[in-house]
Parts: structure tokens; C-alpha cells; sequence
């Protein structure tokens, strides 16, 4: 198999390829670039992180293109690095328009990487770091990047990026390292007027966050509560609740239709209710074709 040529920045056409490692055993990282340095020689390793806070704290740094996590790690997990990371600030909300990165998973855990690598939204690489496997992940890598930046090229309202699907991926691998963990928020204790209600998850249409509070809105119903949106993706089921906007999440049994106004954002009609809602450019993706 010939070593895969180098892929530009779907962001910065004339700049490399940008990579994160998170490991907390400095052996495998250091394996990893060595490996990542005979396969794909013109990537770019701009940070190592020894656990999931840092890998968090140093893509919102940077700014990658890739981030390599190790799926177990102290403290925060991969899988919990990855979720925050997804919901790190993205296109309009960056001044370098970075649209968020590809995640491939370190494991040696084989039936965690396996779901994660068929979902098609990550791929894996099992420890230690072979050759031929990893050929076989940065060649789908560049792949996904290369589509990213030729969709973006043609037309930057249609951008796709890897956070679609990814919480519905990443909320079952979070279940499936830890059966024990809390089920699914079925109700919302909500401030409506000067009374607390309590409101059915099943029948909220959209959450809208703004600095301290978010918007809890059912058919009937609008409430605040001091929850925000990064803390309800990891409560709710992903898949009865989309993430929409950084700021937003819709019940897809609600949704009514996609449409676009005069300046090509996507506009998501809600049943029950007049408010449509705003799509950000990192989630087009969901509706694709709409």
C-alpha cells in the first residue's frame, strides 16, 4: 500500500494538515508520532495532552483538523473529551472560521472502536499503532477532510462537519463503558412565572441557551431553567434530541420541515409552534439535501 500524500487545511488551503495527540502514557504518544510521521509526513502534531481535560482545553487552543484521543483515560475519558470538544465554539462563532475536527479514537478496547469505526462518524487505531491499520485510517481521514473542504470550496453554506452524528455515537459508547451511569432526563423542573413546573422531556419542542439560562419550550409552555446546552446533550437522548446551533437543540418528532431564507441559512419549523430555527453551518449536515 503507497503512503497517502498530504492533504491541505480544509480551513487555510496552503497550511498542513493540524493534529492533536491525548494519551496519558508518553510511550504510546511518542509511538503514535513516529508511526504518524512514516505514514503521513507532512502532517502537523501542534500538541500533545495527557488526559481529556487537556485535550480539550488545547483543541480549543489550536484548533485542529485531528485529534487523536486515547478512549480510557484518568479522569475524563475520550469519549467525554470528545463530546466536550464537539461542543467547542465552531465557523461564525471563531475568527479563523475553524469548523471543528475529525476524531479518531485510540483503544485497545476492539468492541468500543469496531461501533465507533462502522457509524463511519470516527475511526480508530488500535494499541499499539501498526502500520498497515493506520495506513488505513489516515487514508479514510484524508478522505473525510478532502470532501470537507471541496463541499466548502463550492459553497460554504453547504458545509459538513464531523459533528454530525456524533453525539448519538459518542452517547452510546459513554453508555456502553458505563452501564451504571444515570438514565435519560425524563423531566424538566423548569421556572414558569413565579412557579416551578415540572415538564415532560417527551413534550419539550426546542431548548434555546443564551449566557445563564435556557429556554425550555413545549406547545404550551415557556420556561427558563440554569442548565446549559453542553449539560442537556449529555442528559437527553440523542436520538429524540438534535443539536441544531451551539446554542440549540429540537425534538426531531417536532420538526416540521427545512427551508432557507435570502441568505441561504437553514431554518428549522417547529409543529405546534411559530418560531423557526437557525441551523449553523457545523450542522447543515443533518439535513443534507433539504
Amino acid at each position: 500500500m503507497n503512503t497517502p500524500t498530504s492533504l491541505q487545511n480544509a480551513s487555510h488551503p496552503t497550511a498542513p494538515v493540524r493534529a492533536l495527540i491525548a494519551d496519558d502514557e508518553r510511550l504510546l504518544r511518542d509511538q503514535l508520532r513516529a508511526r504518524l510521521a512514516e505514514v503521513w509526513p507532512s502532517l502537523e502534531i501542534v500538541a500533545e495532552a495527557r488526559n481529556g481535560t487537556e485535550a480539550v482545553q488545547l483543541t480549543e487552543e489550536y484548533h485542529p483538523d485531528l485529534v487523536f484521543l486515547d478512549i480510557r483515560m484518568p479522569g475524563m475519558t475520550g469519549v467525554e473529551a470528545a463530546r466536550a470538544i464537539a461542543q467547542l465554539p465552531t465557523d461564525e462563532d471563531t475568527a479563523d472560521g475553524w469548523l471543528g475536527c475529525e476524531i479518531v479514537f485510540i483503544t485497545a478496547y476492539d468492541q468500543y472502536a469496531i461501533e465507533a469505526f462502522e457509524q463511519g462518524v470516527v475511526d480508530y487505531v488500535l494499541k499499539p499503532a501498526e502500520r498497515e491499520r493506520l495506513l488505513v485510517t489516515v487514508e479514510r481521514i484524508q478522505k473525510r477532510l478532502g470532501q470537507r473542504h471541496l463541499i466548502e470550496s463550492a459553497d460554504a453554506k453547504e458545509s459538513v462537519a464531523p459533528q454530525v452524528g456524533m453525539q448519538q455515537l459518542l452517547q452510546k459508547l459513554a453508555t456502553q463503558m458505563n452501564p451504571a451511569a444515570v438514565p435519560h432526563l425524563r423531566w424538566i423542573q423548569a421556572t414558569v412565572g413565579q412557579n416551578i413546573q415540572m415538564i415532560p422531556v417527551e413534550d419539550v419542542l426546542f431548548f434555546i441557551s443564551d449566557e445563564k439560562y435556557t429556554r425550555v419550550q413545549t406547545a404550551t409552555i415557556e420556561a427558563l431553567i440554569r442548565k446549559p446546552i453542553k449539560e442537556l446533550i449529555d442528559e437527553l437522548d440523542a436520538d429524540l434530541f438534535w443539536q441544531i446551533h451551539r446554542s440549540t437543540l429540537v425534538n426531531t418528532k417536532y420538526i416540521a420541515g427545512v427551508s432557507r431564507d435570502l441568505r441561504g441559512r437553514q431554518l428549522v419549523a417547529v409543529k405546534g409552534h411559530p418560531e423557526k430555527l437557525e441551523v449553523s453551518r457545523s450542522f447543515t449536515g443533518l439535513f443534507k439535501g433539504m
